[in-house]
């Protein structure tokens, strides 16, 4: 069985059907001879602000003008809370690795530190990058742990890569799906791996021809047909070595070369090859260990045995066997997943496995669910769990016969011996005191203090709810939504609303008491929409209103919530609560928060305080609204500082969302809004719900991220779960790890449906397992890695310094690298930095991840605004986290007009774009030379940050003097 489980096609390019204007490309930003462009015109420029002769850009902010964008961004990084303890200790490196000293030297640059054109030459003018390809065999096959330095010079020494001479000229690349036409011509990595011979990889229309009359330079590989097995590595040469290394003593300096932007990897090359060999095609699961698509690749999913990527995504497809390698290569072992994933109209629904009252049939010992891992025996009578191995009786009702290669008859028939993911309906056990679980209900909170009144916030909200309510989610198969509805509105008090369907006038209760909140009235305050239609319409017209002569500008905000969950409580239901907040609740009351935003801390030992809540209050109504499946999705409408730190817990804690918009204009900011608040109501979602992450012997889940409780080791609580969410769970060795049978992973997660039917849904996932770090290294997915790495740090910053997390996210990137240069990479001078092929972009969103406002403040993002995007990353997806971290730029050379094809198809473009999002996004104009820009430009994240934060190429360098400092 092949470790990847793959054969790549012939590579094609896969256009989207409809769409004529020039797809998504994922570049960069700027042009040393931009200034020069007449107005109007975009300058082609080479990735990272080089062009294609080797120029690079003056440090500091390129002068305004038109530029051509495509996607880049920064990927969210970190490590889980023990991962931050500071320095990691001697005894979990490779032995023959030096100490972390963090103190010697910084590992990331800081804000302040600039580096000129000289400085970064000079380093520049020593590195080369090198990497090595999946396909190619590792160099050496020897006993698992460290490679002495003797046995990697063991095999003949290979020839030398072919390196790219810096100064060639070269031409741009064909319009593909990425850079379309007129496009900037995005030069990819020449890739070539250490050893091999042959022709280039089926991409070699990226390396053209010389021009008329110009030679090939030395080292310049020969231009081939459209064949042979794709090549893959990347390598930047330069004279010497790098500086501090050992070849910084041979001989007299050299005359220093540019860098050549050919030899960066380019994540835009690598998101389009996967998608020229993998889009549109069919991605079958039948495989253990086989590396799905990129996130960014559309493709066909087919349940054959394995959960779909898009409910699960590891780090890496390839565990190593035993705890020493994990301690050696430092790659995190992780799964991101998102249960509740969307599920595209082209793929089959998960079917749903009823057992009447004997319910889901289990592993006596570990309480597996049955699932194709499974083994049966002795003629069918019993099974061999693949989990925990113990052998269990078939269940009488269970009970089929074996064909001659001992699979059952019915293997085809039943989903859950046949297919990846499959949901049970669960039995009255499941359920709360064992009787089934009543229907949810959804309760609109609106704050009707005097500037949402004044600002025609409130009155929007009312007339858009009473079209919004008439989709409500339910069952497919049913004719309306079983969930039911409620009302209350609040300043300094609260007001709850009769809107049962035999008044002819809705009904008014306020509570003054916000200390100890309670529900004043039961029977009429939660409702069917249908029945009672008319008196809600009646009361959502009269609230705008009812306020509209009010002075009150104090509100309150835990007693909201707390009012919320004991009405859910007294209904004896799940339910979500959608509140529509506008400013610090600074009212007398539970909860009540006072302005801290000091920007001293910014910086400081002390900075770790601005992202935790001021009081435990949320904390802890957070756990009771949990214990009562109470959701709560908060929309934020702040004018200032409303400690976002503080009021996103329990959205954050009940697996619920935080929207934010920021001084709300009603004509600028009302689609985007209404846009996120219908599609929050009508997305997927399950309530209650309880997951377990069960593995087979050898492993085990340690830690866990995302919009979750856990008041133990092994059940993860969240009170609602919607499509959007995932949770990244890391795994550790507490055994070893058998190469036959692999890794099993099961997540099993019980919940109560939109028409209160409670269900279980499962997720099965087998991996390989190898002795060989190269199959781990092979085996790797970046995107997922950098979900972990984000979600881990993000978690860190509420107790460890900003800097300590950077300098160890910097220190673990080095650590995989050197690992990998040390264990798995062909000898190869000191001055070549060396990627592993599923690893070479890693840098690059590494770099995005040090970059992004929660690991590395800047002055004009507010603390509110880094706690917001602390806790999205907390519950994003794979696909999410790389979007956010390397942000998606289209290149519009002209504003269209109104109404022609262009417009349309432009319209028609962000449609689509919007669609993918969990999130709605704005539409923004940004013209040159206004403040806008400067904000624009935090997207452009593969050049130097602003105020703070190295370019890639700077990163590059940054890394490689860590891996020589690791491997000397």
């Amino acid at each position: 069985m092949s470790q990847q489980g793959y054969v790549a096609t012939p590579p094609y390019s896969q256009p989207q059907p409809g769409i004529g204007l020039s797809p998504p490309h994922y570049g960069h930003y700027g042009d040393p001879s931009h200034t020069a462009s007449p107005t109007g015109m975009m300058k082609p420029a080479g990735p990272l602000g080089v062009t294609a002769t080797g120029g690079m850009l003056p440090p500091g902010p390129p002068p305004p003008g038109p530029h051509q964008f495509g996607q880049n961004g920064a990927h969210a990084a970190g490590h889980p809370q023990q991962r931050f303890p500071g320095p990691p200790p001697v005894n979990n490196v490779a032995s023959s690795y030096a100490p972390y000293q963090p103190s010697a030297q910084s590992s990331y640059p800081s804000p302040m530190s600039t580096s000129s054109v000289t400085q970064l030459g000079s380093q520049l003018s020593a590195m080369q990058i090198n990497s090595y390809g999946s396909g190619m065999a590792p160099p050496s096959q020897g006993p698992p742990g460290p490679l002495s330095a003797t046995s990697l010079q063991t095999p003949p020494r290979p020839p030398q890569p072919s390196i790219l001479q810096p100064g060639s000229q070269v031409l741009p690349p064909p319009p593909t799906t990425l850079n379309g036409p007129g496009a900037s011509p995005l030069l990819p990595p020449m890739y070539r791996p250490d050893g091999l011979s042959g022709p280039p990889p089926p991409n070699s229309q990226y390396q053209p021809p010389p021009l008329p009359g110009q030679t090939l330079g030395a080292g310049y590989p020969p231009q081939q047909a459209n064949s042979g097995p794709q090549m893959a590595g990347a390598q930047l040469s330069y004279p010497g070595g790098f500086p501090g290394g050992p070849a910084q003593l041979a001989g007299p300096p050299q005359p220093q070369k540019k860098l050549d932007p050919d030899s960066i990897p380019s994540p835009i090359q690598v998101i389009e090859n996967d998608r020229a060999s993998r889009g549109g095609q069919v991605y079958a699961t039948n495989t253990r260990g086989q590396i799905p698509p990129l996130v960014t690749t559309d493709c066909i999913i087919q349940d054959q045995g394995n959960a779909s990527p898009r409910f699960i995504r590891c780090t890496t497809y390839c565990f190593p066997c035993t705890s020493d390698m994990a301690k050696q290569a430092q790659i995190p072992l992780a799964a991101v997943i998102k249960p509740f994933a969307t599920i595209p109209s082209n793929e089959s629904p998960l079917y749903l496995v009823n057992h009447g009252e004997s319910g889901p049939v289990r592993c006596n010992r570990c309480k597996a669910y049955m699932c194709p891992f499974m083994q049966f025996i002795e003629g069918g009578r019993r099974y061999q769990c693949g989990f925990c191995n113990c052998v269990n009786d078939v269940p009488p009702f269970y009970f089929q016969h074996l064909d001659h290669i001992g699979r059952r008859l019915d293997h085809y028939e039943k989903p859950e011996l046949s297919l990846g993911s499959y949901e049970y309906v669960a039995t009255l056990d499941y359920c709360r005191k064992n009787k089934p679980p009543n229907p949810p209900a959804f309760i609109f909170m609106i704050d009707v203090s005097y500037s949402n009144i004044k600002n025609g916030l409130v009155k929007l909200i009312c007339e858009e709810l009473k079209t919004m309510l008439e989709k409500l989610p339910k069952e497919e198969q049913e004719e309306m939504s079983a969930i039911r509805v409620g009302f209350i509105t609040y300043n300094k008090v609260l007001h709850f609303f009769n809107v049962k369907s035999n008044l002819a006038q809705p009904q008014m209760m306020v509570v003054t008491d916000v200390g100890e909140v309670f529900v004043p009235l039961l029977d009429g305050f939660l409702v069917n929409y249908q029945e009672s239609q008319s008196v809600i319409h009646n009361l959502l017209d009269q609230i705008p209103d009812m306020f509209a002569d009010s002075n009150e500008n104090e509100t309150v905000f835990a007693p909201v919530i707390q009012a919320g969950m004991e009405a859910l409580k007294a209904a004896d239901c799940p339910g979500k609560l959608f509140i529509f907040h506008s400013s610090l609740p600074t009212a007398e009351a539970p909860g009540k928060l006072k302005n801290r935003d000091d920007k001293k801390l910014v910086n400081t030992d002390k900075e770790k305080i601005l992202f935790q809540p001021q009081t435990n209050v949320y904390d802890s109504l957070a756990k009771d609204c949990v214990a009562h499946g109470c959701s709560v999705t908060l929309f934020l409408f702040p004018s200032q500082y409303v400690d976002v730190a503080s009021l996103g817990l329990v959205p954050q804690l009940t697996g619920g969302t935080l929207y934010k918009y920021n001084n709300f204009q009603m004509h600028l900011d009302r689609q985007q809004f209404l846009n996120d608040l219908r599609n929050d109501i009508e997305k997927k979602i399950g309530f209650d719900a309880i997951m377990r992450v069960r593995t087979s012997t050898g492993f085990r889940a340690t830690d866990f991220f995302g919009g979750i409780l856990m008041n133990n080791t092994t059940d993860v609580e969240m009170a609602a779960i919607d499509c959007d969410k995932a949770v990244t769970v890391e795994f550790k060795h507490d055994d070893k790890l058998s190469e036959d049978t692999g890794a099993l992973i099961q997540c099993a997660v019980l919940y109560t449906t939109i028409s209160g039917q409670r269900r279980l849904r499962i997720h099965n996932l087998g991996l390989n397992c190898s002795s060989q770090l190269a199959d781990l290294y092979k085996s790797c997915e970046t995107d997922a890695l950098i979900n972990f790495f984000a979600k881990s740090a993000f978690k860190a910053v509420l107790h460890q310094p900003l800097k300590v997390i950077r300098e160890i996210l910097v220190n673990q990137t080095a650590h995989m690298l050197a690992c990998y240069r040390k264990n798995c990479a062909s000898p190869s001078a000191a001055s070549q930095l060396i990627l592993p092929d599923s690893m070479k972009v890693l840098p690059v969103y590494m770099n995005c991840l040090l970059k992004n406002c929660v690991l590395l403040s800047r002055p004009e993002i507010s603390t509110d605004e880094r706690a917001y995007q602390r806790q999205l990353v907390m519950t994003m997806g794979v696909a999410d986290s790389q979007l956010f971290f390397y942000p998606q730029l289209l290149p519009i050379t002209l504003l269209p007009e109104v109404g022609n094809p262009y417009s349309q198809q432009l319209r028609m473009i962000m449609g689509i774009i919007q669609q993918k999002r969990p999130y709605s996004m704005k539409l923004t104009i940004v013209k040159q030379r206004e403040q806008p820009e400067m904000v624009f430009r935090q997207f452009l994240v593969e050049d130097k940050g602003l105020y703070g934060g190295s370019s890639y190429v700077d990163f590059l360098c940054c890394v490689h003097k860590e891996i020589c400092q690791l491997l000397n």
